[in-house]
């Protein structure tokens, strides 16, 4: 039987925690969700004077990061490169800000990220991402 690692609560609140941290200090008002390996929402999180719509961005992106398991950068690269056709893809969220969480080689859920500018998304995803896997890596 093969086992997985699985976020809990407590990884999704330090990975929220940690990306509001990062968000906060550079005065960046986004939304932020966690999302397990299949894509499903585990938690929200919208920031005062967020834009009402990056919540669903956000979801979207933290979706297709855990389902494509890669960086959504990669999709929005292809079809800015002319693979339009990816377009058709059953996937939303496929702008830059999406960041799957990889524990143990494997994706364990994912981050996205909405309402700043794309690199900035990916700043404040990867920074709650830091969190969970220099936690993990204390064990």
């Amino acid at each position: 039987m093969k086992t997985k690692p699985v976020l809990g609560l407590t990884d999704v609140n330090l990975i929220l925690d940690a990306a509001q941290k990062e968000a906060d200090a550079n005065g960046w008002p986004v939304t932020i969700a966690v999302a397990d390996d299949g894509g499903h929402v585990l938690a929200l999180r919208r920031l005062d004077a967020t834009a009402p719509f990056t919540a669903h961005v956000a979801m979207e992106k933290a979706r297709s990061a855990a389902m494509g398991r890669k960086e959504t950068q990669i999709f929005e690269d292809m079809i800015n490169n002319g693979r339009n056709a990816f377009l058709s893809a059953p996937l939303q969220g496929l702008l830059a800000g999406g960041v799957p969480v990889i524990l143990d080689d494997q994706v364990a859920g994912s981050v996205g990220v909405s309402g700043v500018k794309p690199d900035q998304d990916v700043q404040i995803a990867k920074a709650g991402i830091a969190a969970i896997t220099s936690s993990v890596n204390r064990l």
